[in-house]
């Protein structure tokens, strides 16, 4: 049996998940009616990385900036300026596709249990609430934001520390990091159960009635992984970007996928960023950040189906009216949350620059819910993956400047 384990362990992490898909498939083709025995191993998975994820980002954040001297620099500053610049063109691409793809929409569903933010100042409200929460209920409620002043704070009151204080903190950021890595190989089992559940409870069919609207978010969220992105990280590295692309959206994007939930993924980011070879000192910031504020596929979301709504309802967009969408939905991205459908209720708030009523914009609300088996997935994945994207994209650039030779290919690296 042990030498089983070793032999599955040697196996790339990828074909086992590839794996753990066709297997959730069958199953869920083969015997439908299985479905508690099944899904567990699902839930299980992402309960799991729910888990453990906001005490690896507090200790690792922590131990990162009471380790940090002065004169050590990080590309936080260059990752922010990516982070904001990814979801503003994002957010282009979902205007602009919309104006090109017109789509409108049945509303006749209702989603009267759910309860959008009124405007944007209620969004930066719950943002700074958020930042003064209480550190134990922070970690209790996987508020990132709150997690990481917490962790920012008394990393830098540590700093003064002893040197063995601080070698304690390391002994449990590599505990913690140990942890993740058993959770991450358990990865097969638990996106079989992923797809098994999706596949039994939601089925395809539900979706063919918004095709049209599917293929204008999906074809959006697709350019911005497969053109956008790569242009950015090309100017940035004067490399040909596609490895490192293709390599991010297969070591993260794909779990992403299947949890969607970004905040799920920070300690798969995290463990592929140190498969990368990344500066500890910034990833451990930036991936906790990027699942935070770093939402292309989110702006994509609510640009999309805003002017769906906007063109069903026969309102006028004029230039200047387009240009506040993008930036508002680009910093409506910002604030939502790291979980399943976060994005779809801020939709509201992006339909009231048009005047839409909060009734009609809770109806498109429910039909993104209808479609999110796929646009949700895709959304997270786009969100995640681009999170270790542009904090290698900010190193390799880095690196550049300073003249050390980086790799042509480096998702070779992995």
């Amino acid at each position: 049996m042990k030498n089983l384990v070793l032999k599955w362990n040697k196996v790339s992490l990828v074909k086992r998940i590839l794996l753990g898909i066709v297997v959730g498939i069958i199953l869920a083709l083969t015997i439908p009616d299985s479905a508690s025995g099944i899904i567990i191993f699902g839930d299980l998975f992402v309960g799991a990385l729910k888990a453990v994820a906001p005490i690896l980002v507090f200790f690792l954040v922590m131990h990162a900036i009471s380790k940090h001297k002065k004169g050590n620099k990080t590309n936080m500053k260059s990752i922010i300026v990516l982070y904001a610049v990814g979801t503003l063109l994002a957010g282009l691409a979902g205007v602009i596709a919309s104006f090109l793809f017109p789509v409108t929409l049945s509303l006749t569903s209702s989603a009267e249990d759910l309860t959008p933010p009124s405007g944007i100042l209620e969004v930066i409200e719950t943002l700074l609430y958020n930042i003064v929460d209480n550190p134990v209920n922070a970690l209790i409620n996987a508020n990132y934001i709150g997690i990481l002043v917490w962790a920012i704070l008394l990393g830098i009151a540590l700093r003064s520390a002893s040197d063995s204080t601080k070698n304690v903190l390391e002994s449990f950021s590599n505990a913690i990091s140990t942890v993740v890595k058993w959770v991450i190989n358990l990865a097969p089992l638990g996106i079989m159960g992923l797809v098994y559940a999706a596949i039994v409870s939601s089925g395809l069919s539900a979706l063919l009635d918004y095709g049209k609207l599917l293929a204008v978010l999906l074809g959006c969220m697709i350019f911005v992984a497969l053109v956008i992105n790569p242009l950015i990280v090309f100017i940035n590295i004067r490399k040909n970007p596609y490895p490192l692309v293709f390599t991010c959206l297969k070591e993260s994007g794909i779990t992403a996928f299947f949890t969607r939930s970004s905040a799920a993924n920070i300690p798969v980011n995290m463990k592929l960023s140190e498969r990368l070879n990344l500066d500890k000192n910034t990833y451990s910031l930036s991936i906790p950040l990027g699942a935070t504020i770093n939402m292309a596929g989110a702006a994509v979301t609510i640009s999309v189906l805003t002017l769906a709504a906007v063109h069903t309802l026969n309102i006028e967009v004029d230039i200047f009216t387009a240009v506040i969408l993008i930036v508002l939905s680009a910093i409506s991205a910002s604030g939502a949350s790291g979980v399943a459908g976060g994005s779809l209720l801020l939709i509201p708030l992006a339909c009231s620059l048009f005047g839409i009523s909060n009734d009609v914009a809770m109806q498109v609300v429910a039909v993104g819910f209808i479609i999110g088996v796929l646009q949700d997935s895709c959304e997270t994945a786009l969100n995640s993956s681009t999170d270790v994207l542009f904090t290698a994209t900010a190193e390799f650039a880095k690196k550049r400047k300073e003249g050390v030779e980086i790799a042509t290919d480096p998702g070779k690296v992995v």
